[in-house]
């Protein structure tokens, strides 16, 4: 096997020896099939070609000091793909087969899980895409869904180290009453230019404006935002954001210990109030925020002032981390425990 630098691992692709497909034809799924090929074939007239007839997941498996393998949360990733395809009008893969199939491509990869306390994982993306050729515009007879796998590093290259963001008012990632809520590829594609753009100007991430009133706090670029005012965890409520299980996971714990729950609208001069802010996602758990510049107005807010993430962002993360690598009890049952 070839020697792999955990701890310096991007947060990008890397070949691994196997993925697992499965397909949709004649109303109905069939079995999983398991490949070392990197490549799908598919049909020139593929509605995920024409029509953005796709829909995928972000997740991670852990190996903990146990040795064991832990998967967090994957009923949740599991139904919120089956919403994403209900969205765009594909067949939904059942919850028995997406948890085989994970259950399956973990097993056959796990020599690329990454060893514990170097901050990397088995990141995981299950794909659901339209095969069956249309050309007039209506959904696909025929799917195809599989999971590939690879050992990633932090989203962010600053890692847990606080990061700068870029309020983007020009570009909308999703219509008031559009595909926003769901986990489909066009969101993404929407995104990539003003994303760009910031990064170009030093920015790690965008944080985009609610696209009807173009006042509230929408997505904080790949992933959901919260602040911290005092005793309160707040991050935004709206059709067009994505229901980050990440962000749910930290509400839960915040409650837990003892903090006050909002999740509302969030106008943008509620920045000016918080001690503390922060991206989380699957990909970048928790990402603090230090420093939030609106490109249009000029308006800075500034948070880590001492160059480091706040504690309750800090509390947070490392209780949510040391959850999903088995060094704290698992209460609410989040992990699946793979032998």
């Amino acid at each position: 096997m070839e020697q792999i630098d955990w701890g310096g691992l991007p947060f990008g692709y890397f070949k691994t020896d196997y993925n697992v497909r499965c397909y949709f034809r004649n109303g109905k799924w069939g079995e999983i099939e398991v490949t070392s090929s990197e490549y799908v074939q598919i049909h020139i007239a593929a509605t995920c070609l024409h029509y953005g007839q796709e829909a995928f997941e972000g997740m991670k498996a852990f190996r903990g000091r146990d040795g064991r393998i832990r998967v967090f949360r994957w009923e949740e990733n599991a139904k919120r793909m089956q919403n994403s395809c209900r969205g765009i009008m594909m067949a939904e893969p059942p919850l028995e087969l997406f948890k085989e199939a994970m259950i399956r491509v973990i097993k056959l990869n796990e020599k690329h899980i990454p060893p514990p306390g170097l901050g990397a994982a088995l990141y995981l993306r299950p794909l659901t895409i339209g095969t069956g050729p249309q050309v007039g515009v209506k959904p696909a007879v025929e799917y195809m869904f599989m999971i590939f796998v690879g050992p990633v590093g932090p989203y962010f290259r600053e890692g847990f180290n606080p990061v700068d963001v870029q309020i983007v008012r020009d570009y909308d990632r999703t219509a008031p009453h559009g595909t926003g809520h769901i986990k489909v590829g066009g969101n993404y594609a929407a995104s990539l230019r003003p994303a760009d753009r910031a990064k170009r100007e030093g920015f790690s991430t965008v944080l985009f404006i609610d696209a009807k009133e173009n006042k509230y706090i929408d997505e904080a670029g790949p992933a959901n935002f919260f602040g911290i005012k005092g005793n309160t965890y707040v991050t935004p409520d709206s059709h067009t954001i994505l229901p980050s299980i990440t962000n749910k996971s930290l509400r839960q714990l915040a409650a837990d210990f003892g903090m006050r729950v909002e999740q509302r609208q969030v106008p943008i001069g509620e920045l000016a109030e918080f001690e503390e802010v922060g991206a989380c996602g699957t990909a970048a758990v928790v990402s603090p925020i230090k420093r939030i510049v609106d490109r249009e107005t000029g308006q800075v807010y500034e948070y880590c002032k001492d160059g480091k993430a706040g504690p309750v962002s800090t509390k947070l993360y490392k209780t949510l981390k040391a959850i999903q690598e088995g060094e704290m009890e698992d209460s609410y049952g989040w992990n699946l425990i793979i032998d």
